[in-house]
């Protein structure tokens, strides 16, 4: 491990006076709170936070664990949550902002959401006989529809299973399948970079005659020409004329299904990672309020799809839940070309600012000036998601887009704990770069030795580890509940008790703050050596012509596994200078790590194989480094083409 101590930045003072929670004296006393009465904490912000159309009887039912449940016997409807009860103060207030790639607008308020998602809810229940309990597959590109078809779904009790617009047709029929899905509400495409895409030709393949979808529902989004079926396809277009918009909301169970969300497995086949509704959604509203510290008159923008959890949390339930104003964008962020975020942010005075490293990167080498020209004063806090941030990412976010002002949350969660667990709080946390800080008020989670469960001391790594239930966490994969108990209870105790592993590792440094030092299968044991491919990566980030890197194990005679990196370099001139370049890299990883994370191959690419939402295909760069053929689906990738490049240069 690197030994060098990162810079701190303290939250900004004026910022921090009227923070929801403004220094750590008061995190700390949120904490113990939570430490010493675990079900009181939780029964306040559930009493404060959600419009209970009955109260719950027991906070925690941990009697069948890992199989806990909250809020027992408590009724309330997510949908009502998010809109009906902002009727009396914010009707007219705006929503949801709308952006299309093309640069078409649109602002929907809370009375016009709750108008559309009950004629969306009717049309569900009438036309295709939806009720509570059914399984609804959603196929969508970033428009309004989206939200409106998974918020009407929770008004009626229906299940929702959203599937990333990027997804092949077998990754489609694979989840519809899975969740015996009876109705698929999709588009007929949408727009990318000024040009229609098709999304209707790819629910067609997915169907065949065995599949459980009755019907598909279709919004006419781009107008392109697609093949209708007769009885089986129809149009949201012409059938949401003849609706009501008046539909009451169906009462539903504190621990009712709200969705359904299928991420990879390991086994190859998809999990769907089930979250409830009470749970989910008072974390939702507490994390938008806590972490991005969202206020009344504030505009807040993900960049996320959503199709993720993310897109899920942090732009539909999440925002309007504590009614605030959320902006959904179709488009890409480099197009028509990279100042198109920072135009965004000036136009709509946006506040609040969520994406991914990724995004980040590819934002800094495309348009390392762009943040300048325009008026970025109205952004109080940034936001990162997805992976960890490296340090110079980190520090062009902070410098060129806030100003050297904004504090910059980079969040720590994943699919199956619904939101945030750990992350820096802006008004309160002394924030290191590429560190994800402390545990959340209310998460008791842990870095624990995977072998003993003891918590590690600082500077050895371990696993991160959440030791008590939170409200929000994974409930179940659908329809396998070993599969649930063994992916995330079977690898750490603690006290003799399984606890929830996220499956990442993380180190603690001296002053406790939390690193996450990536997936622990994505570990490469050079000689015996665990390492880490995200600290690997991070450190040859810092060398300053290095613009993205990914880093895969590959087998070696002698160390047993050796470092195979992709870079990809901001400029391309010096690409001809390779060997140069090679040794400069690893002398770097050198003094950041030490000589046994040199890397053995180095190979210089023009581009990474990542999906649509800038997800790096690291099984894809495994293969190609162990000279394996393809066999991954490589359809879903933002650009295909790029594996055969890759392919070239690792062979020349």
């Amino acid at each position: 491990m690197s030994d060098i101590v990162k810079p701190t930045f303290h939250p900004n003072r004026e910022f921090a006076k009227n923070a929801r929670i403004k220094n750590m004296c008061e995190y700390h006393d949120l904490q113990a709170w939570a430490e010493e009465d675990y079900e009181g904490f939780w029964a306040h912000f559930a009493n404060e936070k959600i419009d209970w159309f009955k109260p719950y009887t027991q906070v925690l039912d941990e009697s069948n664990a890992p199989f806990y449940k909250w809020f027992v016997n408590g009724k309330l409807n997510v949908a009502h949550q998010c809109i009906d009860r902002h009727l009396t103060s914010r009707k007219n207030k705006a929503a949801i902002i709308f952006e299309g790639d093309r640069g078409d607008k649109q602002i929907i308020t809370y009375l016009e959401l709750y108008y559309n998602v009950n004629k969306f809810a009717n049309l569900l229940k009438n036309e295709f006989h939806v009720k509570k309990g059914d399984r609804v597959v959603i196929y969508m590109p970033m428009i309004p529809e989206a939200a409106y078809a998974m918020l009407a779904c929770a008004r009626i009790g229906a299940i929702h299973s959203i599937v990333f617009g990027g997804f092949s047709s077998e990754a489609l029929k694979d989840r519809i399948e899975d969740a015996q899905a009876k109705l698929v509400i999709t588009a007929d495409g949408a727009y990318r970079k000024d040009k229609p895409y098709m999304l209707k030709p790819v629910v067609d393949q997915a169907i065949d005659a065995n599949s459980p979808v009755e019907k598909v529902l279709v919004v006419e989004r781009n107008n392109e020409d697609v093949t209708w079926v007769a009885g089986r396809d129809y149009s949201y277009n012409e059938l949401i004329k003849s609706q009501s918009s008046i539909c009451e909301a169906e009462e539903m169970d504190a621990e009712d299904p709200l969705f359904l969300l299928y991420t990879s497995g390991s086994t190859g086949k998809p999990k769907g990672v089930q979250h409830n509704s009470a749970g989910y959604i008072l974390w939702a509203q507490m994390t938008m309020e806590w972490v991005f510290d969202v206020k009344e008159n504030d505009t807040y923008w993900c960049t996320a799809d959503v199709g993720w959890i993310t897109g899920h949390t942090y732009i539909v339930y999440g925002p309007l839940a504590m009614g605030a104003t959320t902006v959904m964008f179709e488009g890409v962020p480099t197009y028509p070309d990279a100042g198109r975020p920072w135009k965004m942010v000036e136009e709509y005075k946006i506040n609040q600012f969520y994406t991914a490293p990724t995004a980040i990167r590819v934002l800094h080498k495309t348009g390392e000036d762009e943040p300048s020209k325009y008026d970025l004063s109205s952004l109080k806090v940034l936001g990162t998601v997805g992976e960890p941030i490296d340090p110079p990412a980190w520090k062009w976010y902070y410098e060129a887009v806030g100003g050297s002002k904004c504090a910059i949350v980079d969040t720590y969660w994943q699919t199956e704990t619904g939101g945030h667990i750990v992350s820096p709080l802006p008004g309160a946390t002394p924030i290191k770069p590429a560190c994800a800080t402390f545990p959340l008020p209310g998460i008791i989670a842990e870095i624990l030795d995977p072998q003993t469960g003891v918590k590690v001391p600082a500077g050895e790594g371990g696993y991160m580890c959440v030791t008590r239930p939170w409200p929000s966490m994974i409930r179940g994969i659908w329809g396998d509940p070993e599969r649930f108990v063994k992916s995330y209870f079977g690898d750490v105790k603690k006290d003799g008790q399984p606890v929830y592993f996220t499956g990442d590792g993380a180190i603690y440094d001296e002053e406790g703050y939390i690193t996450i030092t990536g997936r622990t299968d994505d570990v490469i044991n050079v000689s015996g050596h665990r390492m880490g491919t995200a600290e690997v990566e991070a450190a040859c980030k810092k060398h300053p012509n290095v613009a993205e890197v990914a880093v895969v194990g590959k087998p070696h005679d002698i160390k047993g596994e050796g470092i195979f990196a992709y870079i990809v370099l901001k400029s391309e001139d010096t690409v001809g200078e390779e060997m140069e370049m090679v040794k400069e890299i690893n002398k770097v990883i050198m003094k950041e790590i030490g000589n046994i994370a040199i890397c053995d191959d180095i190979v210089f690419v023009p581009g990474l194989p990542k999906t649509r939402s800038g997800k790096i295909m690291r099984r894809i760069l495994r293969s190609i480094a162990k000279g394996d053929a393809i066999t991954q689906d490589i359809s879903t990738l933002e650009d295909p083409s790029i594996v055969a490049t890759i392919e070239a240069k690792v062979k020349g």
